[in-house]
């Protein structure tokens, strides 16, 4: 293929190609000169290229190929010379005219055809002259031409005339008169083509749209009969132009109403004319072809969208009210069904245009229009009704054509779902008004009406409920009000479930006890009965879909109801039949099925409530229905009851569908008797086939049944699926045996007229092949088997015999059958005499319908059976589907042989590899070669080419020969079917690119894909929107950036005639345009996906684009409706040329939502992008440096902004997410700092905006789950510290305030809109919001007098009480299910009974931050108040509210004033630790969010603060246990660091409690028995045995917690870990946090001991000491800037406390005592240390032993011994810190107080201490480090002269003083010395300056022994002051300095 990629055409190359492979290699090259024509110079070689491409003309080119050869003629023309292009024009012309007729020379005289028109399009007027003779030569073939050449011409007309434009104008009229009769012939192809030529000619032939405007009506018309989808949409095209260009003035025009006038003909009288109307009316009988009005339909779209949305909003009413006629027109509703499908017509027009064209004012202003429609309508009906005297028929058929209107209208209005901005008043006037009308179908419309308004303002719906109610009590003698006004409250209530705040509980009481009502008094009346029976069953139905929280109350009475209406027994059933006239047993059928309506509402809505004993209650009713038998009824009163019978048994049928099926097995018998029945049409002469079968044959078999007619309905079908794959063996064989018997029978019978005969057998062969088609899919789906050999062979018969009938429907099934047996039997001889068979028989066969029918079968066989169950058939399988695949005569075999080779490469995988070479190259030989007009042929080489993708799979990326090759078969594929016309076509090569791109993207070009897919988004074909934006989808995952460029690319280079709506806001603007215009939900999914990612990928760096698109789009919704008024002549100057590039609607709220949505994404990608977006002085240095640098914070203004649009917005949708984007806001820029005024933030300025959001969220009327998030924000706000002036804070915290007064009201709040569990939603809220300010405003240690604490304190009193009542409702939903009996029945304080699973959910969502709260206000005061605030509550003016009342107590008896503060104080120490926080943190749910567990956890710290709560949990120890046992638990479970410091946090305040309790039990002890001595031996853990017992003693639960945290962050502290052969201990520095959690727990470790008795103490003190001492060792790591790490520093204070532990003095214990600390400090002496540890921190452990233990137990000789070596080691170290903290330590053990201890060390380390200062003379500092240690080691010798007794002092000065003097520079060396040397000599100076007074005597005595030591000294002093002589004389006088006035109070560094 590479060998193709070449200029000129590599004729080499091609002679060396197979014949088969040339036509490939050829359009390749031309795909390749296609891309590089453009951008080459061709002149030196244009000759010989035109020469190849002339040439390839007569190799009989297929379509695709000619139609690339004819651009790329035209495109070297048009850019190279032009001398020989009449040349080639002759020699096209002369292959045109050519006589030659046979098939063979068809396709180069179709290529000359093509290249006619590519030269004409693309030349144009360059060719004018010859053109007369080219169109009479064309026209002159045109008559003669076959098919195919007739629509290639009739193309290539339309490009002459493209190209032409108006200079063609002389032809006009020749092509008109030649090609209109084209319009109506035979092949749909050349339909297309003429209408598509006929569009281009109308744009200049002003005849087509004046003179011959009728004439092209008419022609549309009969075009329009009998066509295909295809011809529809091109003939609409062109009817839908021409009618909207005869009102665009240019010449003379027709008025609105005569062209209004046309159309209507042609959907009321179809394309008879207007002169035949008469006779052939008659014999038609007068109906239209249904094509026909479908046309017409889509044809007024066209017409309406030509026009534009401004011209149909100034033409709205015209427009409507002629609609609307046409759907009341007698012609448009002869029948029933017509009347339907009218219905249909009309509202798709409706829809497409006002749901479309109109932004929401416009469309309010339509809803109106159409009010005042229906409004008139009713009038007219009122009128008729009242007036019983006129004409009775014509008044009748007036009602029966307004209930037509009414329809349409209702649904129309209803779809508008805007209606918020409408006056409601009028329009629910007109609603309800409809709900009299005498028609069903109407009244109907208008609840459905109703119910789209209220879903769309969820207010509204509890008053429409009401208001329906108290009219159907009003109305109660009318029978429209009883039926019309149920209606509404029962469609009202189905719209519940998509409302979130629902309605007020009382409501379903209501509906419950009007239904009730209803039935009750249905028998009162025989007037009503009929209507009060099917409107209170109605109700009931439409109660159940409330849920089971409300049909739970009302459940016993409806098991009730159900049970009375059917008889008790089969003897009252028998008497009940002897009685009874037609009507009453109308009635009796309508309420058993309106009854078994409910219950199947009841089923499938609250499967909850489905307990076996209500399955028992449901059985009674449902078996007498299983048994009542209708016929016998029937037959005695009449066929009348015949519909409301099938309605009985199709209600039975749908509940027992729902019902599991062993409830019913008993009744199997008499249901298969019944169903047989339905299915052999045994009591049906209406020959009722269903309808479900078509949707039950798999989904991709959908192409082989393009053309297929729908027929009835029959819903029983399901449940006999799983009926019968429940059922026994026996009785499947005599079933199947009947069935064959009744398909004989159906077949046998002449007697009747044969087409009747026909037909009935089809159909009955229909349903019986269904149900076997069904109930084999249950088997395969329930995994069950077929049963013996005479049932399988049974339905074998059946399912073959199928495979040959000639209604393709039934083979379809047929095939899908025999898979689904293949896969329930599973056996490999079955299997293989099924494909042997069908084997045999497409060898054979030679009609269409036997190979048709069984390519089918193999292609299923292999799809259920799966590559390797049938494996060995699969090289037969394909070789015949190939060859059949080839034969040209018949499509229908080609298409259904090449969509089961599809089947059969999806299943076989991997196994399918070695055919994929053969059918790849069948597939593209087909593509190149298969006419377009055979689309369902190019369709299935489209899905072809996508499993072959799929199987080859990643092995596409690879550079071998033979996978290039495939790949590039691939790609030539999918380019072929991209240039296809067909939209089922194109979207499957968009589909194979897209997996072609998931497997090889670097082999796709996105250059060319792209533009290409965003030309599909604006197609008229929603499957090809579909494929292009699932494509782009995937593509922008990856390569966003690049996707984005192409488009805009595409925008750049697009010419005038691709309409593609891309402007400079690039794909992203027109995705946001098309989520206005898509209603299907999987593209709009899509949509939202791609913007997703698009935005992910390119939002940072395109941060201006990106907001501004979503400015756009959120300020759209006022500036696109303040366009001006226009005059006519204005309007219609622009009418036609409306501005296309802006799109026409403003952006729908539900766009609008989703731009506030990605707004927060912004926000959240900048924030892990970049820092620099939040921090104003750095972004604008930014921008100063690189100006394209574009940061978030400089568009602050613009967030505010948008989020500020969004949130004072009229939809609550878009409501809630502003509210959402301005908390992000806030959160993100509360702490930025505005540069230009220190000590200001940025958001200070935009406090006004942020109030005026919040402020519109706490009015009256606001729903509450918008008033909660305002909650949310408010607290935000106040918290985030932004306003620090408390005047500004009040605007919000007064929102608060207000909020925090409706949350007192109680909860019997009277106007009740939403569910109560809404209201239980914004009290939540509110409190949660003052408890999350109150959490911030404690954040600070210090705060200033007038701080936000002012403003919260006031309300703290009433905020407790109502924290702890919602904190004890939330304790008490918390309980597990089985203590729901014990809940309190009416509710709690913000809870009713009834929503108790919905609040829950709330309680949920708020209660940790009011916990927290409620923590602190303890802490603060709470313990010392008592309950005297709970028992009224505050601000509450009526005292009668017991609302929130809040006792703690449970028992109501005792009034709360009796218990004591100490009762009061337990009691919520019981409510919050053992309630909420023991139960929630023993098993926090998995969605959790981990600041729930962060906040319960502060909490618990912060109560454990206050003395009462301590001693609480420290007096009932096993509570302690208990909490440390489920803190344990949590770390298991619960990972962050920042929970487990939180936990240790609590663990060190529990140990603190039990401290003090011990402490104080030890020091009453002590008091009481002072006298004796070892009182306190008993106190704390352990007892006198010392041992401590787990899950009892406090001191193992704490250390098994410890060990855990320890563990987990030194693994290797664990002996499993150490012991473990892959261990490696490898002594690192711990992370921070790490570090900070080991601290803790090292310091709660060594709190321990102090929790014991001293026998308990030396159970616990080794473990504990060898974690102290293994920590030591693992953490004390050398750092850089030596500092000490935190672990270190606790184990060392750790150590300090143990050694210094009061009872180390107990005689009991002394010497397990002596041995721990000996041994702990063996082990803190390494031997072998490994150098990287740090002496310091070691030697430091030892000196703590040193200095707190007796010299008795670590005198021990060893023991000194090791001491002394390692303080040896680090004097020798070389390293002067370490030297230097050595000489510290040192000096603190030699002045220990105890002298025994201090001598040996003295003894053994002070020479060396002498010898180490001694050196120093010849080896003096470097550095300042190095000279610390020579201080250091100075002060230990002046230390030990200290020490030193008078009589050895001379001898310790005589060590001291010449050391000294040695550091001492001559006067010489002084000015030229390095600074620290001076510092040294300086310090010696000094030093011995202090030492001469100190020790006289011997001073002198050592001086005067050494002469030349007293000259040095005394030189050095006279030098040093006559330095300081001189620079006293530099210095100036000293100032004197005033203090200053005024002191700051505050530091602000």
């Amino acid at each position: 293929m590479e060998l193709a990629h070449s200029l000129l055409l590599n004729e080499e190359a091609l002679a060396q190609i197979t014949e088969a492979k040339r036509p490939v290699f050829i359009f390749e090259w031309l795909r390749f000169l296609d891309k590089v024509l453009v951008a080459t110079d061709v002149k030196e070689k244009q000759k010989k290229l035109v020469e190849q491409l002339t040439g390839l003309i007569s190799s009989s080119p297929g379509p695709p190929t000619r139609k690339l050869l004819a651009k790329n003629l035209a495109a070297l023309y048009s850019i190279g010379d032009t001398f020989t292009v009449f040349q080639t024009l002759d020699k096209c012309n002369d292959i045109i005219k050519s006589k030659d007729d046979t098939s063979a020379y068809l396709p180069t005289k179709l290529t000359a055809v093509a290249c006619v028109g590519a030269f004409y399009e693309k030349m144009g007027r360059m060719l004018g002259s010859s053109f007369p003779e080219t169109v009479n030569n064309l026209l002159k073939s045109l008559k003669s031409a076959e098919s195919q050449g007739r629509s290639e011409i009739l193309m290539s007309l339309q490009k002459v005339l493209s190209g032409l434009g108006c200079a063609a104008a002389s032809c006009h009229r020749d092509i008109y008169k030649n090609a209109r009769s084209l319009l109506t012939d035979r092949a749909m192809a050349v339909r297309c083509a003429v209408a598509k030529c006929l569009l281009e000619l109308q744009n200049e032939a002003v005849f087509m749209w004046t003179a011959e405007l009728e004439n092209v009506a008419t022609l549309c018309f009969k075009s329009l009969e009998n066509s295909n989808y295809g011809v529809r949409v091109a003939v609409s095209k062109l009817l839908g132009t021409v009618m909207a260009t005869a009102l665009i003035p240019k010449q003379a025009r027709a008025t609105l109403e005569e062209v209004l006038e046309l159309m209507a003909t042609g959907f009321l009288r179809g394309g008879s004319g207007f002169l035949k109307s008469g006779g052939e009316m008659l014999k038609v009988g007068g109906s239209v072809n249904r094509e026909v009005r479908v046309g017409v339909t889509q044809a007024y779209v066209v017409f309406v969208t030509t026009l534009g949305g401004q011209w149909l909003e100034r033409n709205f009413a015209t427009f409507l009210s002629h609609v609307l006629d046409l759907v009341s027109h007698p012609r448009a509703t002869q029948t029933h069904v017509e009347a339907v499908y009218s219905r249909r017509c009309v509202s798709f027009i409706l829809r497409a245009t006002v749901g479309s064209l109109l932004g929401e004012k416009a469309q309010i202003a339509a809803a109106k229009d159409i009010c005042q429609a229906i409004a008139t309508q009713m009038k007219a009906v009122e009128a008729v009704v009242n007036d019983a005297n006129t004409e009775n028929k014509s008044g009748a058929a007036d009602v029966s054509a307004s209930q037509h209107v009414m329809v349409c209208a209702l649904q129309e209005l209803g779809s508008l779902k805007l209606l918020s901005s409408i006056s409601l008043s009028g329009l629910l006037e007109t609603v309800t008004s409809v709900l009299l009308h005498p028609s069903m179908a109407a009244r109907l419309a208008a609840a459905w009406c109703l119910r789209c308004v209220a879903v769309a303002l969820p207010f509204q719906l509890t008053p429409f409920l009401d208001r329906c109610a108290e009219r159907l009590n009003n109305l109660k003698t009318s029978p429209e009000a009883v039926s019309g006004y149920s209606f509404a409250m029962a469609a009202l209530l189905g719209g519940v479930h998509q409302c979130p705040l629902g309605i007020p509980h009382a409501k379903g009481k209501m509906v419950v006890s009007i239904a009730e009502d209803l039935l009750r008094t249905a028998a009162q009346n025989s007037r009503l009965s009929l209507q009060r029976t099917q409107a209170g069953w109605l109700l009931l139905g439409a109660l159940m879909t409330l849920g089971p929280s409300v049909v739970r109350y009302h459940l016993p009475k409806m098991l009730l109801l159900w049970r009375n209406v059917f008889p008790r027994s089969l003897k009252e059933l028998e008497a009940e039949k002897a009685r009874g006239d037609s009507f009453t047993w109308q009635v009796t059928l309508e309420g058993r099925a309106g009854a078994l309506c409910a219950m199947r509402s009841f089923v499938a809505h609250c499967p909850e409530l489905l307990t076996e004993d209500v399955i028992r209650k449901l059985m009674t009713p449902i078996e007498c229905a299983m048994t009542m038998i209708i016929p016998s009824v029937i037959k005695a009163h009449g066929a009348h009851l015949k519909a409301s019978a099938a309605m009985v048994r199709l209600r039975l049928y749908d509940i027992l569908a729902l019902l599991p099926p062993k409830t019913y097995e008993g009744s199997f018998n008499a249901l298969l008797r019944e169903l047989v029945a339905e299915f052999t049409l045994t009591d049906n002469s209406a020959n009722t086939t269903t309808s479900l079968l078509r949707s039950l044959c798999h989904y991709d078999d959908s192409v082989l049944l393009v053309l297929l007619p729908h027929g009835g309905i029959c819903h029983h079908t399901f449940f006999f699926q799983r009926m019968f794959s429940h059922n026994y063996f026996i009785y499947r064989l005599q079933m199947l045996d009947h069935f064959a018997e009744c398909v004989k029978q159906a077949k046998g019978v002449r007697q009747q007229a044969v087409q009747l005969n026909i037909f009935t057998a089809v159909l009955t062969k229909l349903n019986l092949n269904f149900f076997i088609f069904l109930w084999l899919k249950g088997l395969a789906e329930n995994k069950s088997t077929l049963g013996p050999e005479e049932v399988r062979k049974s339905a074998l018969t059946l399912v073959m015999g199928a495979l040959d009938n000639p209604n393709p429907i039934l083979r379809c099934a047929a095939g899908e059958a025999l898979g689904r047996m293949a896969q329930v039997v599973g056996e490999a001889t079955f299997i293989a005499r099924m494909a042997q068979y069908s084997f045999d028989k497409l060898k054979s066969a030679r009609d269409v319908v036997s190979r048709t029918g069984h390519s089918l079968a193999l292609g299923c066989l292999h799809r259920y059976v799966g590559g390797i169950g049938s494996g060995q058939h699969l090289k037969t399988s394909v070789s015949i589907l190939l060859a059949l695949a080839q034969d040209g005569t018949s499509p229908e075999v080609q298409t259904w042989s090449l969509h089961s080779l599809a089947l059969i490469v999806d299943s076989s995988g991997p196994m399918y590899r070695g055919y994929v070479e053969p059918t790849l190259s069948l597939v593209l030989t087909l593509l190149l070669t298969v006419p377009p007009s055979h689309t369902e042929v190019h369709q299935c080489l489209g899905r072809c080419l996508g499993a072959i993708i799929t199987t080859v799979g990643p092995e596409l990326q690879g550079n071998g020969a033979t996978v290039s090759t495939i790949r590039s078969s691939c790609l030539v594929g999918c380019a072929i079917t991209q240039d296809h016309s067909d939209s089922l076509v194109q979207a499957a090569a968009i589909s194979c690119l897209q997996q072609l791109h998931m497997f090889a993207p670097r082999h796709v070009n996105l250059s060319s894909l792209v533009p290409s897919l965003c030309v599909h988004l604006c197609s008229s074909h929603l499957l090809l929107r579909r494929a292009a934006v699932a494509c782009l989808r995937q593509l922008a995952q990856r390569e966003a950036a690049e996707v984005c460029e192409y488009a805009m690319s595409l925008a750049k280079n697009a010419g005038e005639k691709e309409s593609i709506n891309i402007t400079e806001t690039g794909l992203e603007g027109v995705l946001f345009g098309m989520l206005d215009r898509e209603t299907d939900r999987k593209l709009c999914s899509d949509i939202h996906d791609t913007l997703g990612h698009m935005l992910s990928s390119l939002a940072v760096e395109k941060l201006s684009h990106w907001l501004r698109l979503c400015k756009d789009v959120l300020a759209a919704s006022s500036d696109a409706e303040k366009k001006d008024e226009m005059d006519d002549d204005t309007m219609f100057t622009t009418l036609g040329e409306e501005d296309k590039s802006k799109p026409s609607v403003a952006p729908r709220w539900a766009t609008r939502v989703f731009a506030a949505d990605c707004l927060c994404r912004i926000i959240m990608l900048c924030e892990n992008a970049n820092k620099v977006h939040f921090d104003l002085a750095l972004a604008r240095s930014a921008k100063l440096r690189n100006p394209k640098n574009d940061l978030l914070v400089l568009h602050l203004s613009d967030l505010i902004r948008m989020a500020f649009m969004a949130a004072t917005d009229h939809s609550n949708q878009l409501r809630m997410a502003g509210l959402q984007a301005l908390e992000d806001i806030i959160k993100k820029f509360a702490a930025v700092p505005e540069p230009e005024f220190p000590g200001h933030v940025i958001l200070e300025q935009y406090q006004a905006n942020v109030g005026a959001a919040l402020r519109p969220a706490f009015s009256q009327d606001t729903p509450s789950d918008i008033t909660a998030k305002a909650c949310q924000v408010c607290s935000t706000w106040i918290g985030s510290g932004v306003v620090s002036d408390l005047n500004d804070l009040r605007r919000v915290h007064n929102l608060l305030v207000s909020s925090l007064d409706k949350v007192q009201t109680g909860k019997g709040s009277s106007s009740q809109l939403y569910r109560e569990s809404a209201t239980t939603m914004e009290k939540l809220a509110v409190l949660k919001a003052w408890a999350e300010v109150i959490l911030k405003v404690t954040q600070f240690d210090e705060l200033p007098p007038d701080s936000l604490i002012t403003l919260v304190q006031p309300e703290l009193p009433t905020l407790s009480r109502l924290w702890l009542a919602a904190l004890k409702d939330y304790a008490l939903l918390t309980l597990p299910a089985e203590f729901a009996s014990q809940l309190p029945p009416d509710g709690g304080a913000f809870y009713t009974p009834e929503t108790i699973d919905t609040a829950r959910l709330h309680y949920r969502n708020s209660w940790a931050p009011i916990l927290h709260a409620v923590a602190l206000w303890l802490n603060g005061t709470g313990f010392n108040a008592s309950e005297t605030t709970e028992d009224a509550p505050a601000g509450i003016s009526n005292p009668q509210n017991r609302a929130t009342s809040i006792m703690l107590n449970p028992a109501p008896a005792t009034p709360p004033s009796t218990k004591s503060l100490q009762e009061i104080n337990k009691d919520r120490m019981h409510l919050i630790l053992g309630n909420i926080v023991i139960q929630f943190l023993c098993s926090p749910r998995p969605e959790e969010p981990v600041e729930h567990v962060m906040s319960c956890l502060e909490a618990l710290h912060t109560l454990l603060n206050s003395t009462c709560a301590r001693t609480h949990i420290a007096e009932d120890q096993l509570l302690g246990v208990e909490l440390l046992s489920v803190l344990h638990r949590l770390l298991l479970t619960c990972n962050p660091p920042s929970v487990q410091l939180l936990v240790t946090g609590v663990v060190q305040q529990i140990i603190r409690a039990a401290q003090d309790h011990f402490q104080e039990k030890r020091n009453t002890l002590n008091e009481e028995d002072a006298k004796e001595k070892d009182t306190s031996t008993t106190v704390g853990e352990g007892g006198e045995s010392g041992g401590l017992v787990p899950g009892k003693s406090l001191v193992f639960a704490a250390m098994e917690l410890l060990m855990f945290i320890l563990v987990r962050h030194m693994p290797h502290l664990s002996t499993k870990m150490s012991d473990s052969p892959s261990h490696l201990c490898s002594r690192t520095q711990l992370p921070e946090e790490s570090a900070r959690l080991v601290a803790a727990t090292i310091s709660i470790l060594s709190d321990l001991p102090t929790l014991c008795s001293p026998a308990g103490c030396m159970t616990i003190l080794p473990t504990i000491l060898f974690l102290i001492i293994q920590v030591l060792k693992d953490t004390a790591v050398k750092t850089v800037g030596n500092q000490v790490p935190l672990p270190v520093t606790a184990t060392l204070q750790g150590l300090k406390n143990i050694v210094t532990l009061p009872m180390a003095v107990n005689e009991e214990i002394q010497k397990q005592w002596t041995n721990i600390i000996r041994s702990t400090l063996a082990k803190s002496r390494p031997l072998n240390s490994v150098p990287i540890l740090d002496e310091v921190s070691m030697l430091t452990a030892i000196a703590l032993f040193l200095w707190s233990a007796s010299t008795e137990i670590i005198g021990v000789q060893s023991l000194q011994n090791g001491c002394m070596n390692r303080f040896k080691a680090a004097l020798n170290s070389p390293d002067p810190w370490v030297q230097a903290k050595c000489y510290q330590l040192l000096l603190s053990v030699f002045q220990h107080t105890n002298r025994a201890l201090a001598i040996p060390y003295i003894h053994s380390l002070a020479p060396m201490v002498v010898e180490k200062l001694k050196s120093v003379e010849k080896n003096r500092p470097n550095n300042k480090t190095e000279l610390l240690a020579v201080q250091e080691g100075i002060k230990v010798l002046e230390t030990l002269v200290a020490l030193g007794e008078e009589q050895n002092r001379v001898h310790l000065l005589a060590l001291l003083v010449p050391t000294l003097i040695s550091y001492l520079l001559n006067e010489n060396a002084f000015p030229s010395a390095p600074v620290v040397s001076k510092e040294l000599h300086e310090f010696a100076l000094q030093d011995l300056t202090r030492i001469g007074p100190l020790y006289p005597h011997a001073f002198k005595t050592v001086m005067g022994a050494a002469p030349e030591l007293k000259t040095r000294l005394e030189t050095a002093v006279r030098a040093s002051q006559a330095s300081k002589a001189k620079a006293a004389a530099r210095q100036p006088p000293p100032t004197v300095h005033s203090t200053p006035t005024i002191k700051l109070k505050t530091s602000f560094f």
